[in-house]
């Protein structure tokens, strides 16, 4: 009885990742495909996980530098200013240029002036910040949070409940990287909703966002604005 417990167990699980790779979010844009319409120099804190998931999104028509720093909040900002005038200097030049970076514990003065300052020196609405990491973005392709506060020690577990029935985990203590296929699954359609996960991550992150008045990011937890760098890699059209 064991055995057809888990035989049936492992058929289940098989067909839920089949129906979860039946269909993908195309990341194909509009542009003709022998045309960059897009270069990115992305800037982030995290040196693992941010820079192995934004560089999956090139595409023959999409330039996506990242760069992982290992700095934080303002220090963060003066680095990814430097690094533009670096590339500069070597005649690379972007169309934009965004900071990726996290709460964590950071003193709250230090996150706000972080945000402030990379929308004065890379424009309005160029910092895709979370409260309090990366991984609730990651989080909200599974997950339909209403809001409120979720400490980001509990993130890796709460994702890795939501992979497992996929054969994908995601090692959060170790090598904190986006394999292709955690990245595949992002894009897939979920069988619940028929919707591209990554169409329901913006849509629950800007729901989210629309909750707070954006006096003070560094409360405003949980929320995440790495849905606004998503959707201008996608060409804005979700």
């Amino acid at each position: 009885m064991r055995r057809l417990d888990k035989a049936a167990l492992e058929a289940e699980q098989r067909e839920k990742r089949r129906l979860a790779k039946r269909k993908s979010f195309s990341l194909t844009r509009s542009d003709p495909p022998t045309d960059v319409s897009l270069r990115l120099l992305i800037i982030s804190e995290g040196v693992n996980t941010e820079v192995s998931y934004f560089r999956q999104f090139e595409q023959p028509n999409i330039r996506v530098k990242a760069v992982g720093t290992g700095f934080n909040t303002v220090s963060l900002v003066r680095r990814a200013e430097q690094i533009r005038a670096d590339e500069a200097a070597k005649s690379r030049h972007y169309d934009q240029v965004w900071c990726v970076f996290d709460r964590d514990d950071f003193p709250s003065q230090d996150f706000n002036e972080a945000v402030r300052l990379a929308e004065q020196l890379f424009g309005p609405g160029r910092v895709a910040y979370s409260n309090q990491a990366f991984e609730y973005w990651l989080l909200l392709h599974f997950l339909d949070h209403q809001g409120g506060a979720i400490h980001r020690r509990q993130y890796d577990a709460r994702l890795n409940e939501c992979l497992h029935p996929f054969g994908v985990r995601y090692d959060g203590q170790d090598s904190k990287r986006i394999g292709s296929d955690f990245f595949d699954l992002l894009l897939s359609v979920d069988p619940k909703t028929d919707k591209p996960r990554i169409r329901q991550a913006i849509e629950r992150a800007e729901r989210l966002y629309g909750q707070y008045d954006h006096s003070s990011p560094a409360t405003e937890e949980s929320s995440t604005t790495v849905f606004r760098l998503v959707k201008v890699i996608l060409g804005d059209r979700l």
